[in-house]
């Protein structure tokens, strides 16, 4: 598996498989490598020729006080499970090179960002949006894995590639989740171990109103029935927990008809670490 750390180096290396008739597969991650990150690195090698695993903590994303400064960078851990899953190559470019200079031009997609983790995290997800979309750019055509469990940025990553006609398949993947349904996340890490015993009560609360959805019970039975599971445990501090249209991720207004899809997304606090989920719901 190479590295590769220029921009310039990795279009190259790229249009160079391309060229050869292969099929490039994407994976973009903050680091941190984990199982969820894995499955995803899984599916691209078992649908696509080469994988390219881009791995870059964007400051563009973090607001200030956010974890940019402790967030995990163990690249060579990173590199390891790129390889051991079937990567061909990492990307992993330092800031300078991402940013040589003050950013000036910013991807912005302000209704899907306005709610929940947007408006929990102002500027957030044009950072995030940013990034994305000078990845793919960069990467050129391509399948691009993102997981479900970031639902909202998949939701946006989707919308920005359709708008700007960007040379990318989106991809999505189900949620990877430990035995005891948490979520797997990089920042899972910053739980103690008592946090991380109560830390499932997120996806606990999700499934409580995902129930009520499919029961065809109101939405905001849904909503109350999160609320007040998540607040009998006095060590989350919830965020948001709603039952949202899964396209446009407003909030969820009649019950579901037969057939009828929703979302149910929740953030919180835990100690030092910021969780988020979501369930799809059919009825």
């Amino acid at each position: 598996m190479q590295v590769i750390d220029r921009i310039a180096v990795w279009r190259k290396t790229l249009e160079a498989e391309r060229a050869a008739g292969r099929v490039v597969g994407l994976v973009p991650t903050m680091g941190a490598l984990h199982a969820g990150h894995a499955a995803l690195i899984d599916r691209a090698a078992a649908e696509c020729d080469v994988v390219g695993v881009t791995v870059f903590v964007n400051p563009l994303q973090f607001a200030g006080g956010e974890d940019f400064d402790a967030y995990p960078r163990p690249l060579e851990h990173d590199e390891a499970v790129a390889a051991a899953h079937g990567a061909s190559y990492v990307f992993a470019p330092s800031v300078r090179e991402m940013y040589p200079r003050p950013v000036e031009t910013v991807v912005a997609v302000p209704p899907l960002s306005a709610r929940w983790d947007g408006e929990a995290r102002p500027g957030h997800f044009d950072g995030v949006a940013t990034v994305v979309t000078k990845l793919l750019a960069q990467a050129a055509p391509c399948r691009a894995y993102f997981g479900e469990k970031d639902y909202q940025q998949l939701c946006i990553v989707r919308r920005l590639v359709a708008d700007l006609d960007l040379p990318a398949e989106i991809v999505p993947c189900p949620t990877v989740r430990d035995a005891d349904g948490l979520a797997l996340s990089s920042r899972n890490a910053y739980l103690t171990a008592e946090e991380r015993a109560v830390a499932p009560l997120l996806y606990r609360a999700l499934e409580s109103g995902a129930s009520v959805l499919r029961r065809g019970g109101a939405p905001d039975d849904s909503r109350r029935t999160m609320h007040e599971l998540l607040g009998s445990e006095p060590r989350f501090t919830l965020i948001y927990a709603e039952p949202v249209d899964p396209g446009t991720l407003e909030p969820l207004r009649a019950p579901l008809p037969a057939g009828g899809t929703a979302r149910v997304l929740a953030a919180a606090r835990l100690g030092h670490a910021r969780l988020i989920d979501n369930l799809g719901v059919t009825r």
